[in-house]
């Protein structure tokens, strides 16, 4: 009942998921995982399939939102104390979770694998992307989040039964503003993130530019207007 289930949204990774998960079966036995293919058109889930690895198979791609609330609602229904959100592309470091899970139990709903807290970073466009999201929300809620667009995010089970039973909410920066004005305690500890070693990412500079717009836009205007869910605690 308070074991982690590492949660890896896997959309054409043939090229790291068989070295994501096949860490976590070696180093970490005690972490639970389920990876969720999202309607990938190579050979992500014959992989999967070959090595026997804990599959929920999405049979079309409903993107990294609906994704992720699918490994959530398995999650919830599971009874899984926590929950983390884990690329499959080898990019983020399960050594990290036990650190994320210890400041979890320190009384926080979220805690964020921070890229940006130890490390002075070159102003990169996702670097210049980043500031301006953590200017936005610093704003508008008063808290500062180093990195919120790290995609190393813990959930504690009232988040996991939130992210699993709404359909407001994804994995996404505007999620964090929000769930910070309903009241949400969200901690950051250092981690550091790979590169990636195989495969092409989808965020291509001119995408980069579009999301970092549209998740502006979101966190400075439509998050005022969105419906508060009450939070039972």
């Amino acid at each position: 009942m308070d074991k982690v289930l590492v949660i890896i949204p896997a959309y054409n990774e043939e090229a790291n998921i068989e070295m994501v998960v096949g860490e976590l079966e070696r180093n970490y036995p005690e972490l639970d995982y389920i990876v969720v293919n999202d309607g990938s058109t190579d050979r992500t889930v014959e992989i999967c399939r070959e090595h026997g690895y804990h599959l929920l198979d999405l049979p079309v791609n409903l993107g990294l939102a609906g994704c992720f609330q699918a490994g959530m609602k398995y999650a919830h229904y599971k009874h899984y104390a926590y929950a983390i959100q884990f690329d499959g592309d080898g990019q983020h470091r399960p050594e990290y979770i036990e650190m994320m899970r210890r400041k979890m139990d320190q009384g926080y709903d979220i805690v964020i694998g921070s890229r940006f807290i130890d490390e002075k970073k070159s102003m990169s466009l996702r670097m210049i992307g980043s500031r301006l999201i953590t200017a936005a929300i610093r704003l508008t809620t008063g808290v500062h989040v180093a990195d919120p667009t790290s995609g190393m995010r813990m959930f504690n089970r009232e988040m996991i039964r939130e992210f699993a039973l709404s359909l407001n909410y994804g994995p996404e920066p505007d999620t964090i503003s929000y769930l910070l004005k309903q009241g949400a305690k969200i901690a950051e500890v250092p981690v550091k993130i790979d590169e990636r070693n195989g495969g092409e990412s989808y965020l291509k500079p001119m995408v980069a530019v579009r999301y970092m717009a549209r998740i502006l836009i979101s966190i400075l205007m439509i998050q005022n207007f969105r419906q508060a869910k009450s939070r039972a605690r």
